[in-house]
């Protein structure tokens, strides 16, 4: 037998061996995540540049994400939206918002802001001022003009359409949970709604925390 041909005949051993293909599938694994790895950082936006001009969801990661409000203290609600190019109580914008299991996923989605406060007054991380704000969907849980209390304990108050919703669909807004979110997470505004719906989310969100 030719030296080429007890070469081949020991590949085709090799290549048959499971631990061999085991191994195989293990270097391939790394390298496919050293690639991503390399990516991502190519990816990363420059020291010192607008995180909000990068794209996707990475701009709340990290420093913008915050733990959500549990601190019992009252927050003042009060309507002062602004023509001013930031975001106001009374105003809707679309922000990076961390899911609630976990801070450090999340993605795009409009929010009501219904307050601005000191970071440090309702939990322990961010500094500064930060905004208290509600999501919003668009999935339909409560009847036009009506609050409702899903299976999981979530409270939904109807707002209506408005100008964040291209499409028009009437959205609702979640009242038991407390958005923390620095201004830098914000990425655009996408509306206001009236003195009179806001005051009707208020009253629930005094409501639902015994304000």
């Amino acid at each position: 037998m030719s030296l080429l041909s007890r070469l081949g005949s020991a590949l085709r051993t090799a290549v048959r061996s499971p631990s061999v293909r085991r191994s195989a599938r293990r270097l391939s694994r790394t390298a496919v995540r050293a690639a991503r790895q390399s990516t991502g950082a190519d990816r990363s936006p420059r020291a010192g540049s607008d995180p909000r001009s990068a794209g996707g969801s990475s701009g709340g990661e990290g420093s913008h994400a915050l733990a959500d409000r549990r601190s019992r203290s009252v927050v003042v609600l009060a309507y002062e939206p602004h023509a001013d190019d930031r975001p106001d109580p009374g105003e809707v914008v679309w922000a990076w918002v961390p899911y609630e299991e976990d801070i450090t996923q999340g993605k795009d989605r409009p929010v009501l802001v219904i307050a601005e406060e000191s970071a440090d007054r309702g939990g322990s991380d961010g500094s500064g001022q930060v905004l208290v704000a509600l999501m919003l969907t668009s999935r339909d849980r409560a009847a036009e003009g009506a609050v409702a209390t899903d299976e999981h304990g979530s409270t939904w108050v109807d707002i209506g359409a408005g100008g964040w919703d291209r499409r028009g669909r009437p959205s609702e807004v979640r009242a038991d949970r407390l958005l923390r979110l620095s201004p830098e997470a914000v990425r655009r505004e996408g509306g206001r709604l009236d003195r009179e719906r806001y005051d009707r989310v208020a009253a629930v969100v005094r409501d639902v925390h015994g304000w």
